[in-house]
């Protein structure tokens, strides 16, 4: 692994050197492969005009971000920016110096990539949703070959940024990324043929979101009882990270572990609440329009809400408001916005019923 890694280190200190004026685009890129960008953006533009594809999306989100997270802890992988300053591998020459950003500092276990998994399987669920609707009814089979081949280029594209990004900023070595890429798109295939996610109850959503916690919090309590510090990576980014404040709480395992349970449950909230059922569920007939000024409310709401952050002086309470702040994000989405839409809808429907009698 020491040579792996050596080769890994290499190849960021060349993307570096060689393509520094790129760091921007870097930073786009590892920011639209971002779950906050998932929840936050992706999943509700993708649920108030395709509710299906929205469903699935987040499930394949939460959890393929479960996934990754128990193989981060199984496999222990390192980071290139705290490998480089423990290793022995450069013993015998001059230790190379890779540059850190503010996205570099990373606090879980680096195996596999949680960005590159995230992006694989999120964008996978995109383009097969998009497709069908893009080809449905047109026999023409050049057309078919150029919007296969047009959103797979884009969807690989985005991959390829994704990866190169993360090595560039010493967050992942090209190994770690490549894993993440294949692990994510299997377990975006697995989703889509996965039927039973649209008719899951809300004791079915409850039920899964204690299951994923507990199985990690399980799997928690055997490392400690192996003499294993589950925090032993926040340890080193905390460490090695050149700025104290380039290192998040909300990036540690145990905060992703409650923003996906808290996402997943806020779904089943959303989805199953009687109130919310009874005058907030999408109907065929509701027109594009209608869907699309959900949409943008919903995405000014949650732009609204990313703008609180936990207080991060008390682990307990910041862990607690992730997991409530997580559960709003759908809730606001499935829920809420649809109800009250539907709502003023209404009202605006027998003032004007009302004008036309009088």
């Amino acid at each position: 692994m020491e040579v792996l890694h050596g080769y890994g280190i290499s190849s960021t200190l060349y993307l570096q050197l060689h393509y520094s004026d790129a760091q921007p685009w870097f930073s786009l890129a590892s920011k639209a492969a971002d779950l906050r960008t998932t929840f936050l953006v992706l999943f509700p533009i993708c649920f108030h005009l395709h509710m299906a594809a929205g469903v699935k999306l987040l499930w394949v989100a939460v959890v393929g971000d479960w996934i990754n997270l128990v193989l981060k802890w199984i496999l222990f992988g390192e980071r290139p920016y705290w490998w480089i300053q423990e290793t022995l591998y450069y013993s015998n020459s001059t230790v190379p110096i890779i540059q850190q950003y503010p996205s570099t500092c990373e606090t879980g276990p680096g195996s596999p990539s949680g960005h590159a998994m995230g992006a694989a399987g999120v964008y996978y669920v995109l383009i097969t949703s998009l497709l069908p609707l893009l080809l449905k009814g047109d026999g023409h089979s050049v057309k078919k070959w150029c919007i296969h081949g047009c959103l797979w280029t884009l969807f690989w594209a985005l991959q390829v940024s994704v990866c190169l990004s993360r090595i560039f900023i010493g967050a992942h070595f090209p190994h770690q990324v490549v894993a993440g890429v294949i692990t994510g798109i299997a377990v975006a295939k697995v989703f889509n043929q996965a039927s039973w996610i649209y008719t899951t109850t809300l004791r079915g959503y409850v039920h899964a979101s204690v299951f994923l916690l507990s199985f990690a919090l399980g799997l928690s309590t055997l490392l400690d009882i192996a003499s294993i510090d589950p925090h032993w990576s926040l340890v080193k980014a905390q460490k090695w990270c050149i700025r104290a404040d380039w290192v998040h709480l909300d990036t540690t395992p145990f905060a992703g572990l409650l923003r996906n349970t808290g996402v997943l449950f806020g779904l089943g909230l959303g989805l199953h609440l009687p109130i919310l059922i009874k005058t907030g569920t999408y109907r065929l007939k509701d027109s594009a329009i209608y869907r699309l000024s959900c949409a943008l409310v919903t995405l000014l709401l949650l732009s609204l809400l990313d703008s609180f952050r936990p207080p991060a002086h008390t682990h307990t309470l910041f862990y607690l408001l992730v997991f409530c702040k997580s559960a709003t994000v759908p809730l606001t989405t499935v829920g809420l916005v649809p109800c009250c839409a539907k709502l003023a809808l209404n009202i605006y429907q027998r003032q004007t019923f009302s004008k036309i009698l009088k």
